[in-house]
């Protein structure tokens, strides 16, 4: 199967997921081990996305963030399929994206490209090959080689699989840490 037949099978998944109970309860399992991993404690500077419906909510782990003075870094998006990463902070201005996601103002003299952690987004998961499917353009693959992070990915239940499914390309960079649900 190709990676957009995948993508699209897997979207589907995700929106039927979206306001179960089950997400819920899911999303709150991923956070609390995230949160109380060695891995988390240590890093004080920490890069993640504002979610989608069909995502994992990364607002509670935001909030946590905050609370324990950790800084916060989101990605915008950049022409020719770049990113960087700008800090968000609770009096950050967002403006929508072309792809309907809220971003950060952009400023070249906040942007940072190296953190404590990584999390690392996508649509399926192969937890044994280490392996994400993203959500198509290579945004993350592409900042990753440049950038080689201390990645993690958490992976609700429908993302979850053993072995990939899809294809894996030679370009696409593997997370090295996933936290799944129970």
């Amino acid at each position: 199967m190709t990676k957009t037949t995948i993508r699209s099978a897997q979207l589907k998944r995700l929106n039927d997921y979206a306001g179960t109970v089950d997400k819920k309860i899911a999303e709150a399992d991923l956070i609390q081990q995230l949160t109380t991993s060695t891995t988390f404690k240590a890093a004080q500077v920490i890069a993640l996305t504002l979610s989608q419906t069909i995502e994992l909510d990364t607002k509670p782990l935001i909030d946590i963030c905050w609370q324990l003075g950790k800084s916060v870094y989101i990605p915008r998006v950049m022409p020719k399929r770049q990113m960087v990463f700008l800090p968000y902070t609770s009096t950050t201005k967002l403006v929508r994206s072309k792809f309907g996601l809220l971003e950060p103002i952009y400023n070249a003299s906040l942007i940072k490209y190296k953190f404590d952690l990584f999390l690392v987004p996508g649509v399926a998961f192969s937890v044994t090959k280490q392996v994400r499917l993203g959500f198509g353009g290579g945004y993350y693959d592409r900042f990753l080689a440049a950038h080689p992070q201390n990645t993690v990915s958490l992976v609700l239940p429908p993302q979850y699989f053993t072995e990939p499914t899809w294809p894996v390309e030679a370009f696409d960079v593997k997370v090295q840490k996933f936290f799944t649900k129970g």
